[in-house]
């Protein structure tokens, strides 16, 4: 209750009064003091992004997620006219432009995934085709795919025939995380298949790569992703950074599965979400940053 309560004070009444007179104090706006105090990174770009600015130069935050990048520096001028901020106060228009291309870089980096996992893949398009045939080859190298209809998809834990219908629920986007993974960890994404090929702990290497570019996905979606990917970039996240990031989770779930030990693979589900709590709880760390260390 008293939590409550003390809440309630503080965001109506002493926040103004404290922020009023820190002003006094240090001649600087809420703005100013956190840009120039908070370190590089999550803690600041997220202090920026939740309002840390006041009412008139909030208004113009809001619009930094829907800018391009060639409008970050009128949103920076924006702000310090608004803030009557100097010019010359170069560390703050510094701190800001970046903290701004995070922001904005966020947004456009979800709507590049997104439009990616929109994508179905299509056995009649040439570039998918190319694309699964080299998962295989990269997986496989010692072993001819037959046919590109065949039982061998399995020996790389597709569920069937033909993987295209394993690609529907995240579309283009889970074959391009699996390629990625397997072209640049490739050592790695072999060991993992071998080993999810153990006759006690085993798993179906392609598909459980899959679901985890779904919980890749959404924990970009959430924003859960912003604290990572802000220590991680001094400016605009890409899609390379999100592919980085599914190759953490492969490496990690693997290793947390044979950790486990689970009785059959009848059990996926549950410590699938064991996991996900596991990188939810990492990730609200400020200081956050979760590659993959080989």
């Amino acid at each position: 209750m008293w939590a409550h309560v003390w809440g309630f004070l503080y965001s109506n009444y002493f926040r103004f009064w404290l922020k009023w007179v820190l002003r006094l104090l240090t001649g600087k706006c809420e703005l100013q003091r956190l840009l120039g105090g908070a370190e590089a990174g999550a803690r600041r770009t997220l202090g920026v992004g939740n309002g840390g600015a006041g009412a008139g130069a909030a208004r113009v935050l809001r619009n930094a997620v829907h800018i391009e990048e060639a409008e970050v520096e009128k949103c920076v001028r924006d702000v310090m006219k608004e803030k009557k901020i100097g010019q010359k106060d170069t560390r703050f228009k510094t701190n800001l432009h970046i903290s701004l291309l995070q922001i904005s870089g966020y947004k456009k980096l979800y709507l590049d995934v997104e439009n990616l996992r929109k994508v179905p893949y299509d056995s009649e398009n040439e570039e998918h085709e190319e694309q699964l045939i080299e998962l295989w080859n990269l997986l496989m190298p010692h072993e001819n795919l037959k046919a590109r209809i065949s039982k061998q998809w399995c020996d790389i834990g597709f569920q069937g025939d033909d993987p295209k219908t394993d690609f529907r629920g995240m579309g283009l986007l889970g074959l391009v995380n699996l390629v990625y993974f397997s072209k640049h960890y490739t050592n790695e994404a072999r060991q993992i298949l071998s080993r999810s090929n153990h006759p006690k702990l085993g798993y179906s290497y392609a598909i459980v790569g899959i679901n985890l570019t779904e919980m890749a996905y959404s924990l970009l979606k959430n924003g859960a992703l912003k604290g990572h990917l802000y220590n991680m970039v001094s400016g605009l996240p890409q899609m390379e950074h999100f592919h980085q990031f599914y190759c953490y989770l492969v490496y990690e779930f693997d290793k947390f599965w044979f950790e486990e030990e689970p009785e059959s693979i009848m059990h996926f589900n549950q410590y699938r979400e064991k996991f996900h709590e596991k990188i939810k709880g990492l990730l609200l760390d400020y200081n956050v940053v979760l590659t993959l260390q080989v």
